[in-house]
């Protein structure tokens, strides 16, 4: 990693030019998501035709034949974005939520804003892949309804104490938390759950952050508000280890990864994609100095 480019001025240039950066398309990766994995889950009455013609196919198969994950890169690179491909209950793939959209162009523009040869592409992997390891900084969300098995529990806790850093986002209101939570002390029944204090050195990496903002889905902003369901506070909390190392950053009641897709919408507000990416940044610097 070398130094900056730029200061927050230059955080707004290139979410400027983000839209016009990003491909429109490319050649499916090896191991690539089939395109249209990343929207929404389709109304009820499409999937249980959709599953009838393809003879009760179950998304969550994808799991187990290994899709999403980028095992061989054009050539290696300083960073890469990586998302955890996790099981989840009644959601359907709820870690592809924003993907790969929301990866690459956030990637876009990080390879602006500091000098890191960070891939531009998508890099999906699961959990109890052992080649997890190979990736310092892990971005999950949408864990509202995440249901890890033994295997994702034993992958995810020995690749943070190995020196892994997770980054977890989009997930609402008291319902969700308390099952996020029931899932996250199965991975370290041993280690608190506490909000990180604004003087920690994550929230002064790169970027000062003074204060939490609350970054809607840009559905949500367009009908006038930011929270979802009774989640009207965002909060940063963590996990440490036992020397004190930051392991786990819980963006609760926040949708940082909406702003990173969005950003290029002139009818996003800046504000929201502007902390989204000083956030994001900081993450990426903190996880590869640490």
């Amino acid at each position: 990693m070398r130094p900056l480019r730029g200061g927050p001025i230059a955080v707004l240039v290139a979410l400027s030019v983000a839209m016009l950066a990003v491909p429109a398309s490319r050649p499916a990766a090896r191991g690539a998501v089939p395109e249209g994995l990343g929207e929404a889950p389709p109304p009820a009455a499409a999937l249980h035709a959709a599953t009838a013609q393809r003879g009760a196919f179950d998304p969550r198969a994808l799991l187990d034949r290994r899709r999403g994950t980028l095992r061989r890169p054009a050539r290696p690179h300083e960073f890469y974005f990586t998302r955890a491909i996790y099981s989840s209950g009644w959601g359907w793939n709820r870690w592809a939520i924003d993907y790969p959209k929301a990866d690459q162009q956030f990637m876009t523009i990080v390879n602006r804003l500091i000098e890191i040869d960070a891939s531009e592409f998508e890099n999906a992997i699961r959990l109890d892949d052992p080649e997890l390891r190979k990736y310092p900084f892990l971005y999950a969300l949408e864990v509202g309804d995440i249901a890890l098995g033994p295997a994702e529990i034993e992958g995810l806790r020995n690749y943070l104490l190995a020196g892994g850093f997770l980054v977890i986002d989009d997930f609402w209101g008291s319902w969700q938390w308390a099952h996020f939570e029931q899932q996250i002390r199965r991975v370290f029944p041993e280690h608190p759950i506490v909000d990180i204090p604004l003087d920690h050195p994550i929230f002064n990496a790169v970027y000062r952050i003074d204060e939490i903002l609350q970054v809607p889905a840009i559905g949500n902003f367009w009908g006038g508000r930011t929270w979802e369901q009774d989640g009207y506070q965002a909060h940063a909390r963590g996990i440490f280890d036992e020397q004190g190392r930051l392991m786990v950053v819980i963006n609760w009641n926040t949708d940082l990864g909406d702003a990173w897709e969005w950003a290029e919408r002139p009818e996003y507000p800046l504000k929201f994609s502007t902390f989204a990416v000083e956030m994001g940044i900081n993450f990426i610097v903190y996880a590869m100095s640490h």
